[in-house]
């Protein structure tokens, strides 16, 4: 809620030099502070409940899931199949191409150099060799 506007006074300078007292009521100061927006680019005040709005910008709704009645057979339009196995595809290929993806994490790195190091101490077998 606002505060409460009171009358104000103010001195204003005019071309002859002359200073004049300005009276203002509370209804003039709230019109001029709402007439007087220098970054807005719509009008200071609305009439009416429409905001902005000359029609309803929602469609009424029609009681059919995708606007289809019970009975008829929707129709594909044409980009929908495309969209669809275009988006299968993509998902697939990725899907496969993450299972296979190469294992670069530190934990497999040290594992497989702690692995060879013992190996060429002597303290591991190595597991390709073969036993005669």
């Amino acid at each position: 809620m606002l505060p409460p506007l009171r009358a104000t006074a103010r001195l204003s300078s005019t071309a002859s030099s002359s200073l004049r007292l300005h009276h203002r009521s509370p209804t003039t100061l709230l019109n001029h502070s709402l007439s007087q927006r220098p970054f807005a680019s719509s009008n200071a005040l609305r009439s009416g409940s429409s905001h902005g709005h000359e029609e309803d910008p929602y469609d009424p709704p029609g009681g059919w899931l995708w606007g289809v009645p019970p009975g008829q057979k929707y129709e594909n339009e044409g980009w929908e199949n495309v969209w669809t196995y275009g988006f299968g595809g993509c998902m697939l290929f990725l899907v496969v191409g993450y299972c296979y993806k190469p294992d670069t994490s530190i934990q497999t790195w040290a594992l497989e150099e702690a692995r060879r190091r013992l190996e060429v101490e002597g303290i591991l077998e190595d597991p390709d060799a073969k036993k005669s």
